[in-house]
């Protein structure tokens, strides 16, 4: 999957202009999938619409500049449809609260105790904001991912209170100890 095909399924959905595709691609319901800054965004765009994948349109904004809103093609859902078809790459899942548990015999366990409990809080968070999501969703797709992402926190909340001593025993007492 590429920044390309985003574009073309979150236009898919609805029309947008690049910085509402930035925001759903960070912080929406596409958060999930490709990461998406500016810097490519705007370039796949300007390809999907050479391309005749996309169109866009100014928008006049009384007070505002004006703003260019994309919408998919025929073409463009054929070419979705298309790169969907292609086997996905394999998951990649990166964290830092990972890298200080790899490296808990370094840190602190007071330290410790505290990235765990923001790590339960975070977790905690993001899994009621999927279970409002989902509760006010009515697509069949987002509904199943809303559910894998829900039993995804679930799991690692689940994990992380049963074996938080586990972990904190790694920790070390003090500074002095882990400079050892």
């Amino acid at each position: 999957m590429n920044v390309r095909t985003l574009c073309l399924a979150i236009l898919n959905f609805r029309e947008a202009t690049g910085y509402e595709i930035r925001k759903l691609s960070t912080e929406g319901n596409f958060s999930y999938f490709v990461d998406a800054s500016y810097g490519a965004i705007y370039p796949a765009l300007n390809r999907l619409t050479e391309d005749g994948l996309v169109t866009g349109r100014d928008e006049v904004q009384p007070g505002k500049p004006a703003r260019k809103v994309y919408e998919i093609t025929p073409a463009g859902r054929k070419a979705l449809i298309d790169a969907l078809s292609q086997p996905p790459e394999p998951d990649r899942f990166k964290s830092e609260f990972l890298l200080v548990a790899m490296c808990a015999e370094y840190v602190q366990r007071h330290h410790l105790e505290e990235v765990i409990d923001r790590q339960i809080e975070s977790l905690q968070t993001r899994l009621d904001s999927l279970r409002e999501a989902r509760t006010n969703c009515e697509h069949a797709g987002s509904n199943w991912i809303l559910d894998y992402g829900i039993n995804c926190h679930q799991a690692s909340l689940q994990h992380l209170r049963n074996h938080r001593e586990d972990l904190l025993a790694i920790a070390r007492e003090s500074l002095s100890e882990a400079a050892e």
